[in-house]
């Protein structure tokens, strides 16, 4: 295998969403993130899937899925999962225990920044939030709670660390998925925009 270059970006804090195919789950939470941050936020956000084709279209039924929870579908274009994805993200969030493992196959050395969705869902609402809001900066922020939930991994019981992939499913199928993304990435979306005290 090709050694690969660590290169994300210090000035900055990068989320990586991965699903299969990069059209239904991996979307709508690339999509919800970066309404909660904004457009200006130092805190960047995109996503992949294992076995994306380039260039895809999100599912109508996951689209559908995304506006009603507030987040704009508009623009976007499914890709691949690569080593140097993984390289560049601060923080890789998979939709399933599969993607979290394809993510550290493909580069081993980023295995304590990546979880599933619901497991950093789960672990965040651990993490005392003066721990992380102590903190002005945003990529501060979002450095200290990757660093606390590694600390509590294992500590912390996930029910449910999967998501369901709800592709070719009915829109209850697709509502439920979309509405568990949601639920699991709101906490830590609160930690990053909470109003910086002056």
């Amino acid at each position: 295998m090709r050694a690969v270059t660590m290169s994300r970006d210090d000035a900055g804090f990068h989320i990586l969403f991965v699903c299969t195919g990069n059209i239904c789950r991996s979307p709508v939470a690339e999509r919800l993130a970066r309404s909660a941050l904004g457009p200006a936020s130092p805190v960047r956000v995109s996503s992949a899937g294992t076995h994306a084709v380039p260039g895809g279209r999100m599912a109508e039924r996951a689209r559908e899925s995304l506006v009603r929870l507030g987040g704009d579908p508009g623009g976007f274009a499914s890709r691949p999962l690569t080593p140097e994805l993984v390289a560049a993200a601060d923080l890789v969030l998979t939709a399933a225990s599969e993607h979290r493992a394809r993510a550290v196959q493909l580069l081993p050395a980023a295995a304590t920044r990546v979880f599933t969705i619901a497991e950093f869902g789960a672990l965040s609402r651990a993490v005392p939030p003066e721990t992380v809001l102590r903190h002005r900066d945003l990529v501060r922020r979002a450095h200290t709670l990757v660093a606390e939930a590694r600390a509590l991994r294992g500590l912390v019981p996930v029910e449910r660390p999967d998501i369901p992939d709800p592709h070719g499913g009915s829109r209850r199928a697709h509502r439920t998925a979309s509405r568990r993304i949601a639920e699991a990435l709101a906490v830590p979306l609160r930690l990053l925009t909470h109003p910086r005290e002056s």
